[in-house]
């Protein structure tokens, strides 16, 4: 008979790096009956402050149920199928961004990957606009618990 090995825990660290090196994710948030929503995500990692952003829109499902019920979970698949970290906590959305430029409107700019991000003072304002007429918000998972698996599958 031939034995497989067990999956093995990820260390805090090892979770966090699996994080870092992904950008998209399930975000589970909870329902008014109590069931979960799924919803694949971009995000970004923040492992010094342990917080997770989402850009997303106001009037999306996913911010009525954060607004009622902050509890939240992240999934993240691994570099393979048998790997994974999950990132829990609750989460808080912003306002608006109401004028282009504000508070708001340079998180969302901040979070764009640096390849991403406007070039030139016009292209950032243009963007800055977009995200106003978008009705962009933060969604911030402050994560306090972060765990993971792996299985060496296959690894001599």
């Amino acid at each position: 008979m031939t034995q497989t090995p067990a999956p093995r825990p990820l260390s805090d660290a090892a979770a966090s790096a699996l994080l870092a090196a992904q950008q998209f994710g399930t975000l589970a948030t909870v329902k008014r009956s109590g069931h979960p929503h799924l919803t694949t995500m971009v995000y970004g990692w923040d492992p010094e402050a342990r917080i997770v952003r989402f850009s997303t829109t106001a009037d999306r499902v996913k911010v009525t149920h954060l607004r009622r019920n902050p509890r939240t979970a992240l999934h993240v698949q691994g570099g393979d199928p048998w790997s994974f970290a999950v990132a829990e906590g609750d989460a808080s959305v912003s306002e608006v961004t109401t004028v282009p430029g504000d508070a708001i409107g340079r998180e969302l700019l901040a979070m764009l990957p640096e390849a991403a991000k406007p070039q030139d003072p016009e292209a950032e304002d243009a963007f800055l606009e977009q995200l106003v007429a978008e009705r962009r918000v933060v969604i911030r998972l402050k994560v306090d618990r972060l765990y993971g698996t792996a299985l060496d599958f296959g690894n001599d």
